[in-house]
């Protein structure tokens, strides 16, 4: 028990560690552009078949269900307002994140793993070569780059899933599934997926280059190195929603109070 607590602690410093010297890196000395354009091409273009299978069919049933609980309640109208900010606040960036942690994160892992255990990587550092510069933050900064651009595509493609299953199956008129859209979708909705979409970006990309960077043991190594990365990613991006969400909400309600404070005197 005693030695996994402190096992705990050292990877938690060495991952620290691992994130403070990326973003020194990246204001010191950042990466060549070809890197960065490479892993952007990976992370968000070869992503896009995925990203749009899953917000489309995720606002379909999302248009499926509001319809069937709110029609008989005489409130069918809100079918499209309830797509559009499940998808914008939550949905598109949560689903967006598994996808690219489960098509990305789990690559990255099992590559830089592989590096690790055939020494590629203490070549590099032989040659004068920084494995931070030249390995991880041409990923990490691809992928800050590109995770909003893939939550904001994963969340169009749920609102069109969803507009097709209220207007094509249940018949709703298109003004009634979107009239009320710019009424109530405010510019904290779509900041708030948008900050989601950044944080969680960087933690599947520095978790995954972690873990793939700190392999041992062979190839039965980097399998299980991949496995604990994407089990570990999932966790810390559902738990860190709740506090983000928390966090942000709150954040927008004192800044509202103060608007009003200052509106009325």
């Amino acid at each position: 028990m005693f030695l996994n607590i402190l096992h705990l602690f050292s990877a938690t410093g060495e991952y620290t560690m691992l994130i403070v010297g990326v973003i020194a890196v990246i204001f010191c000395g950042p990466p060549t552009w070809s890197l960065i354009r490479d892993q952007m091409f990976n992370i968000g273009v070869l992503s896009l078949p995925v990203v749009a299978i899953t917000g489309f069919s995720t606002g379909m049933v999302l248009a499926a269900q509001a319809f069937f609980q709110l029609s008989d309640k005489g409130l069918a109208s809100a079918t499209g307002l309830m797509v559009t900010k499940a998808m914008l606040v939550e949905l598109g960036p949560v689903l967006t994140a598994f996808m690219i942690t489960g098509r990305v994160g789990a690559s990255m892992c099992a590559e830089l793993g592989t590096m690790r255990v055939t020494e590629q990587i203490d070549a590099l550092s032989s040659m004068s070569v920084n494995p931070l510069r030249y390995l991880i933050a041409p990923r990490f900064i691809a992928g800050i780059l590109m995770m909003p651009l893939l939550t904001v595509f994963s969340s169009l493609m749920g609102i069109l899933g969803g507009y097709l299953v209220a207007v094509g199956i249940y018949h709703m008129t298109p003004s009634s599934f979107l009239d009320p859209l710019p009424l109530h979708v405010t510019n904290f909705d779509f900041v708030s997926g948008m900050i989601k979409a950044i944080i969680f970006a960087a933690i599947i990309v520095t978790i995954s280059c972690y873990k793939g960077m700190t392999t041992r043991g062979g190839a039965a190594g980097v399998g299980r190195a991949t496995t604990s990365s994407v089990v570990i990613c999932y966790s810390v991006i559902l738990i860190s929603n709740f506090f983000i969400t928390l966090g942000l909400n709150s954040s927008y309600m004192f800044c509202c109070q103060l608007i009003e404070k200052h509106a009325s005197r």
